[in-house]
């Protein structure tokens, strides 16, 4: 993923805003591009920090809420604890199958959702830009020890 077309794009949107570009919000921009997959607010903190960046907590959250609306990522998932963001601008759609029990994750790639989305954005004349789609369920390793 190259950095400018995103910065740029997220120029725009503070622009549009009255905001500023500062060097923070593009540490985090760039945080987040090298994330692989699904992040929390929290880890992402953590894991700038332990790279020697200063960042606080406030900034991080007013940060996502700015790069959400600007459509470069998005609410992955929630939990009870936290809520879960991923990259979305130029990549590919992370669809998942979630454990209730244990939060265990797992990637799913399905070429018939993408074309079901395609479908149902066409009949309404939208054009689709992306999607997120969650399977809530009990993994099998779960179920057996329910079974126990």
């Amino acid at each position: 993923m190259q950095m400018a077309p995103l910065c740029a794009i997220f120029r725009r949107h503070l622009k549009e805003q009255d905001l500023k570009y500062t060097p923070e919000r593009a540490d985090i921009l760039n945080a987040i591009i090298g994330q692989d997959g699904v992040f929390e607010a929290d880890t992402l903190m953590q894991s700038m920090r332990a790279q020697g960046q200063r960042v606080s907590k406030a900034t991080v959250y007013r940060t996502l809420k700015l790069l959400i609306e600007a459509g470069i990522i998005n609410y992955a998932l929630f939990d009870e604890k936290q809520a879960h963001y991923q990259l979305v601008y130029g990549r590919t759609s992370l669809d998942t199958m979630i454990c209730v029990k244990t939060g265990r994750m797992i990637l799913i790639e399905s070429g018939p959702l993408i074309e079901l989305r395609d479908r149902i954005c066409t009949e309404h004349g939208w054009d689709p830009v992306g999607h997120r789609f969650q399977i809530y369920g009990i993994s099998p390793d779960q179920a057996e020890d329910a079974d126990s």
